[in-house]
């Protein structure tokens, strides 16, 4: 679990509920990360009401600060429960791709690796 969530809403009231949810869905993407990053990681959370002539837009933007590198997403939507899982999507991809660069020994268990390794043996 992420332990350093900074929330902060701009034009917009964070309320127990919201802050709660953006805890739960934000503080678990740790499981995506190498666990040399896990103690180190921080979030910032941003949370805004754009308002729009259509009516009223959520914006969601979150920074994740790991060793290294720093992976932002930033989505609007017009319920901001559903920009904050949409985020949390993007996020994660992201991270996956920064723990196949990471960590050297992913990423090398294909079909063909595999077989290559037992042909070489083999001559």
């Amino acid at each position: 679990m992420i332990t350093s969530i900074q929330i902060t809403g701009i034009a917009y009231e964070v309320d127990d509920n919201t802050r709660k949810y953006v805890e739960k869905r934000i503080g678990r993407l740790d499981r995506y990360l190498p666990k040399h990053a896990r103690n180190s990681v921080t979030a910032d959370v941003k949370l805004a009401q754009v308002n729009h002539n259509h009516g009223n837009k959520y914006e969601v933007e979150v920074i994740l600060n790991v060793p290294n590198k720093i992976v932002t997403a930033k989505d609007s939507t017009s319920n901001i429960l559903a920009a904050v899982d949409i985020v949390e999507a993007k996020i994660q991809a992201q991270l996956r791709e920064y723990k196949q660069s990471a960590i050297a020994h992913i990423g090398k268990r294909g079909v063909m690796s595999r077989f290559k390794k037992s042909f070489k043996r083999e001559l």
